[in-house]
């Protein structure tokens, strides 16, 4: 059975884009456009192998979604990868202090994203 990866974003263009790159890797992929919207996926009846969310999301950031999620007991092992726009040295720290397993920068290519996904899939 192939890697389940959830991807939140809410840039329709970039959600498309990841889907597409991962799927292409062989992964199993479910998008979500919303943090809130996300949670479904996440606590569904397959566990995902690994967490893409973007920072910049309304009603509830990508950092603090991760938070949320490490707090929790059914979501606190899964890895998550932050994504964003930010300067490089800001989106290290908020990975940090949100306790996410790494980070992508955006714009990310095929490789950038296909190597951080790689490196934290168990």
């Amino acid at each position: 059975m192939s890697k389940q990866i959830i991807i939140i974003d809410d840039d329709k263009l970039i959600l498309k884009m990841a889907e597409d790159i991962l799927s292409e890797a062989g992964y199993s992929v479910e998008v979500a456009d919303s943090n809130i919207y996300s949670n479904h996926l996440i606590y569904g009846p397959r566990k995902p192998d690994l967490i893409v969310v973007d920072v910049m999301m309304p009603l509830m950031t990508g950092d603090s979604k991760v938070k949320a999620l490490k707090r929790r007991e059914k979501s606190s092992d899964i890895p998550v990868l932050l994504t964003s726009s930010l300067e490089e040295e800001k989106l290290k720290k908020l990975t940090d202090e949100s306790g996410a397993d790494g980070y992508v920068c955006k714009p990310f290519t095929q490789q950038s994203l296909l190597e951080a996904v790689r490196s934290h899939l168990n």
